[in-house]
């Protein structure tokens, strides 16, 4: 999760952030010099439209990316059908390096809710790395009776399906975050999907519906003026950008922690040597000072591992996760 970036709300989430950072850039984007790998440029196909969270990170990291390979490093968007379109377009290319896959947290949640899909996850692709991860806070309406979390469960035990959520849609990282609560809080709460994360937010601040999962950087600027109050954080760690604010641990409800992260993928089949030159790549990338401070400003952290061993095992964990929250709270997308 995510993303999670999530499956609906992957487009609009931490625009703000860096302004003009994702305007006018639905055309390829490239960084880099000359050409390497298979004498072609690395291409990293982004799930998501441009301007987006995972749109922002490709173009974050590209330039880094292409100055650790010595080649050129184009960005091509290929949104749709919650990364699938981006994910079978690599799933099918050739295993030689030059054609990665960067998708959100949805890529972990997809095999749960999409029955049939056009690759096996699992087996279609190598995982490189897990750039960053981004927590997401607990918000409600300002005017919200509950100053807590434990107030939130309160009324929900009381009012068993009457405490409403917000959500930018069904089987998206919100609806998961907060059939994720349910479970670990003990509570039943009535969740309501919208189209997209913005209009839930609105009518969060309108007073429409008292809580969301939002992401950190998108809320942030809410929560200062007062629009919003952040409850918790759905992190193990707090947010550094929301020190005062309690993990959901910190705030009693244990093993919970809901995290939007970015993978990069190669096609199976990619040759070892391949493999090691992109991931020191991707990991001399992210040691740039100007890539992390960037990743910091959107709210997020480099991956915990710098050495990248660990990121097939955590996209394994993550998929595990959410197989069993769809799985138990018979989540559709329907």
């Amino acid at each position: 999760m995510p993303s999670i970036a999530s499956p609906a709300s992957g487009g609009a989430r931490r625009r703000w952030i860096l302004g003009a950072a994702g305007a006018a850039l639905a055309a390829p984007w490239v960084a880099g010099r000359a050409q390497g790998i298979g004498g072609k440029p690395v291409t990293l196909v982004v799930s998501y439209p441009a301007g987006g969270g995972a749109d922002l990170m490709a173009r974050i990291i590209a330039p880094r990316l292409g100055e650790a390979l010595g080649q050129n490093v184009v960005v091509d968007n290929k949104p749709g059908a919650s990364g699938q379109i981006a994910g079978a377009y690599v799933a099918r290319a050739t295993p030689d390096g030059s054609t990665l896959l960067l998708d959100a947290s949805s890529f972990a949640v997809n095999p749960a809710l999409y029955p049939k899909m056009a690759y096996d996850t699992d087996k279609a692709f190598t995982p490189l790395a897990v750039l960053a991860t981004f927590p997401n806070v607990l918000v409600c309406s300002a005017g919200f009776q509950a100053r807590s979390v434990q107030d939130v469960i309160a009324l929900a035990r009381a009012k068993p399906g009457e405490v409403a959520y917000a959500s930018s849609g069904n089987g998206s990282a919100q609806h998961l975050a907060g059939a994720l609560f349910e479970e670990r809080a003990g509570v039943r709460l009535s969740h309501i999907p919208y189209r997209g994360g913005g209009p839930a937010m609105n009518d969060v601040m309108a007073g429409q519906v008292p809580l969301f999962f939002a992401n950190v950087a998108s809320a942030l600027g809410h929560i200062r003026s007062g629009k919003l109050r952040a409850l918790a954080v759905t992190a193990a760690l707090r947010a550094r950008s929301l020190p005062e604010v309690p993990t959901m641990t910190e705030a009693g409800v244990r093993k919970y922690e809901v995290l939007e992260w970015n993978p990069v993928l190669a096609p199976a089949g990619l040759p070892a040597a391949t493999r090691t030159r992109l991931v020191d790549g991707i990991r001399k990338a992210l040691g740039d000072a100007e890539v992390l401070a960037r990743i910091r400003a959107l709210g997020g952290d480099v991956f915990a591992d710098a050495s990248q061993a660990s990121a097939g095992a955590f996209i394994r964990a993550q998929q595990g996760q959410w197989a069993q929250v769809v799985r138990d709270r018979n989540i559709s997308v329907g």
